[in-house]
């Protein structure tokens, strides 16, 4: 009985693996009736399930099956050609095979569902009993076509074995997967429709279809011996060049891939995660010891653990097309469903995820696409109304970028009117109406990620539960994962999710909370500040009890990670900030001291840290410690930026931040020469940037550069102030500015900062033609008049063009 069940489970994973190219091939078929390799791939498929259901007895499916063959091989001679209604019933024949594979698989048996109204519709059509478009071809357009058909039907009831390996699939089943091995080089000539997904299939035949070849009868069996070696396979390399060079039939993909189980990869990795540990840990004490010959054997080790990590990596990855492939399918039907017209394209079908974070987004992947179907995308009479093609059409994407998975859903609907959101928001009693129209047009957005919340008018099989989003966005995150949502109204709406491509190993920041380790996962991580004790000083503010540090102009709020952890706060003569993103918010984590970046293998917490949701997991360092791994998300939360209060802290520096700025004017500070500090507007600064002497030029009097495909002039700003520069070593520090289109370089001694103050003291005392002085951090600073500066260094013909003053760019400034 042992080797019975193994033959069963084997020919499940065959079938579902079949079933999901089945679908695909439907759909295609759907577009393209005429053709022959998708007839044929389906034909089959259908007859290796038929064949190998007949031998273990399983007569449901047996019937099932054959009857869909029957009605394929029809399609297949010419006699018929597909239209939608027989697609949807060989669709809902193909559902029913599912069924009864997940009966066998779950309950040993396929049930007492006998589908007789299926198998009658069926007979029905196969006999034109209903509706069907019946090809109507002259006996000379037909014959050859029947003729090669029936060769090709030989063929496969010939060798079942080849047929089965023939069926390009591709595997998602739970407990193998199928393993490529790139030594061997492999040539196919599959069909074009086949060659979309890829070509799975086991080195060895499966018992199962050993077993299905034994039931064959004699005359077929002694067909297939009549069959020479060298002769041409149908589907690999059959037709005039089969032969050629030498006249070996080209290698079937079969030899050049085995299965392997899941478990013996998820042991692999774990074993490959202690590697990492241990070489970071040798890495580390090597590094100590000076030791110039075991540094050189660590940096082997360090290479050869490196491709080690990348390949066990690599056998776990599958194309996110294993997900999207399924995808065409929901769309169909809900299209059907909701009386609507969409188009599915898919960009970037190759990328490669882990298994474990494949499966992980399935279900998300599939309630967003549901959504924009059922919320985005509108009724072909309403697309026309507003202008738009009565098809609407939605974009699943996904690339790499950044060590990370970046996936996008993005349709040309309706999109997403903030306002009605707000006051779906009010009516549910989520926010007060004061709170609703103080909310930016993101912000409203983003409620449908709240439990509870749903813009649709009626509870539906599709959707109006409230409970979608709110579970996506957790889902997402459970993983690592960040998904944000933007809208434009009338023209549709993208979702985009960043997910990690694995999970065991990540790149991430170590920080210290005074003596203890923290890792920050590099997918939250947006960049670092460094502040010495006078600028954060100045730089670093409360609003309304909320720390704030002012990063370019923007108030950004602070948690700090003592405080998080609950020990004791160190004065520091360096503040050190990591500017974190959570939940579609930007926040600032003071810590101690950074550390490094490091590859860090995710280990699970214990069960007396599981109810503590500041970290997601722990991880074994270089010098045997433990580190924890902080949740960004959940820290933010903890801090109170992911609630009311973080909101009302939000609005309250968004309000100090424009106050600030309607009195405030934003220098870039430089510094000319003995000793002379000078201002000049930040909303004229293009570039800063650093010119070798070697390529400063002369045309008449003027020195120029050649800088991104123009030509620079270069104004020395201390020779028109009557100040003198440094000694010019090597390179010019120069300030590039733009006007009315024109760019010029500005030459200055050093760059000193950017700064945004209040210009309270002003003096107008002329200094040689500047806008006047005043005091800048504590510095009195002159404020440089653009406008006669450029007048002063070009030729007349110009001096019109630059015109217009400059004296507005210090607005807010008088004294």
């Amino acid at each position: 009985m042992e080797g019975m069940e193994e033959i069963v489970q084997e020919f499940l994973v065959e079938s579902h693996e079949n079933l999901d190219q089945l679908d695909q091939d439907l759909l295609a078929l759907e577009r393209d009736p005429e053709s022959r390799e998708l007839l044929s791939s389906i034909f089959r498929t259908l007859h290796t399930i038929k064949g190998t259901s007949g031998f273990l007895a399983l007569h449901t499916l047996e019937k099932v099956a054959h009857a869909g063959e029957s009605l394929l091989s029809k399609l297949r001679d010419g006699e018929m050609v597909i239209n939608p209604h027989m697609a949807t019933v060989l669709l809902e024949m193909v559902d029913a095979i599912r069924v009864l594979l997940g009966n066998i698989e779950q309950q040993g048996g396929e049930g007492d569902e006998r589908y007789e109204g299926l198998l009658s519709r069926l007979h029905a059509m196969l006999e034109g009993k209903v509706e069907a478009d019946l090809l109507a071809t002259s006996q000379e357009e037909d014959a050859p076509v029947v003729q090669e058909s029936r060769t090709e039907s030989a063929e496969v009831d010939a060798v079942p074995v080849a047929a089965a390996a023939q069926t390009t699939v591709a595997h998602q089943g739970g407990s193998t997967i199928t393993v490529a091995d790139t030594s061997v080089a492999v040539v196919v000539d599959a069909p074009a429709a086949a060659q979309s997904a890829p070509v799975v299939v086991p080195t060895e035949p499966t018992a199962a279809a050993h077993a299905a070849a034994a039931a064959q009868t004699t005359a077929v069996q002694a067909g297939a011996r009549t069959v020479p070696e060298d002769a041409p396979k149908a589907g690999f390399g059959g037709g005039k060049d089969g032969g050629k060079d030498g006249g070996e039939p080209r290698r079937s993909v079969a030899d050049s891939s085995i299965r392997v189980d899941v478990d013996l990869l998820d042991t692999l990795m774990n074993l490959v995660g202690e590697l990492v540990l241990t070489r970071n840990q040798l890495l580390q004490r090597a590094a100590a010891r000076q030791d110039q010959e075991l540094m050189r054997s660590m940096h082997r080790l360090n290479l050869v653990a490196g491709e080690l990590q990348e390949g066990v990596m690599k056998t776990r990855m599958q194309p996110i097309d294993n997900v999207w492939s399924k995808i065409p399918r929901v769309v169909r039907d809900l299209s059907n469903t909701m009386d609507k017209q969409i188009r599915v394209v898919m960009e970037g079908k190759e990328t490669e995820l882990d298994k474990t974070i494949l499966e992980a987004i399935k279900d998300p992947l599939t309630h967003l696409v549901r959504n924009s179907c059922d919320h985005g995308i509108e009724t072909p009479q309403e697309r026309a109304a507003k202008g738009k093609p009565e098809q609407g059409t939605l974009l699943l994407r996904a690339f790499h970028e950044g060590g990370q998975v970046n996936i996008e859903i993005i349709d040309d609907g309706a999109g997403i009117d903030p306002d009605k959101l707000r006051d779906k928001a009010v009516e549910r009693q989520l926010l007060s109406r004061e709170e609703a129209e103080r909310m930016s047009d993101r912000d409203a957005i983003h409620l449908i990620f709240r439990a509870g919340f749903s813009t649709a008018k009626a509870v539906t099989n599709v959707s109006g539960r409230g409970v979608g989003m709110d579970v996506v966005k957790t889902n997402i995150e459970k993983i690592g994962g960040v998904i944000d949502i933007s809208s434009v109204v009338g023209e549709g709406s993208t979702v985009r999710i960043k997910i990690p491509l694995t999970l065991a190993i990540i790149p991430a920041l170590l920080v210290r909370g005074q003596d203890n380790m923290f890792a920050i996962p590099q997918v939250n991580l947006l960049e670092l500040v460094r502040l010495d004790r006078e600028q954060a000083a100045e730089r670093l503010e409360n609003i309304q009890g909320t720390p704030v540090y002012r990063l370019r102009g923007a108030l950004l709020p602070l948690v700090d990670l003592r405080e998080q952890i609950e020990v004791e706060q160190v004065d520091h003569d360096t503040t050190f900030i990591a500017v974190l993103r959570a939940d579609q918010r930007q926040f600032g984590l003071v810590v101690d001291d950074i550390e490094d970046t490091e590859e860090i293998v995710v280990k699970p917490l214990g069960k007396q840290l599981r109810g503590i949701n500041l970290y997601a997991g722990a991880t074994l360092m270089g010098d045997g410690r433990v580190a924890l791994i902080l949740d960004a998300n959940s820290l933010a939360a903890r801090a109170g930026m992911i609630n009311d209060s973080g909101e009302a802290a939000k609005r309250a520096a968004e309000e100090a931040a424009r106050k600030s700025s309607s009195d405030s004017t934003s220098l870039l500070v430089v510094k000319l020469g003995n000793g002379r500090r000078a201002a000049l507007p930040l909303n004229v600064v293009e570039r800063l940037e650093e010119f070798p002497m070697s390529r400063v030029e002369t045309v008449g009097s003027n020195q120029v550069v050649q800088y991104r495909g123009v030509i620079l002039p270069l104004l020395r700003l201390a020779d028109d102030y009557g100040g003198y520069m440094e000694e010019e070593v090597g390179a010019l520090q120069v300030v590039v500015c733009q006007h009315r289109g024109q760019l010029f370089g500005f030459v200055v001694s050093q760059v000193l900062d950017i700064v945004e103050d209040e210009l309270s003291i002003r003096t107008h005392l002329d200094t040689g033609g500047n806008l006047g002085s005043a005091v800048v951090n504590e510095h009195v600073t002159e404020l440089l008049n653009i406008d006669q500066a450029l007048q002063g260094m070009l030729p007349p013909e110009l001096e019109s063009y630059i015109a217009e003053s400059y004296s507005g760019a210090y607005a807010g400034t008088e004294a």
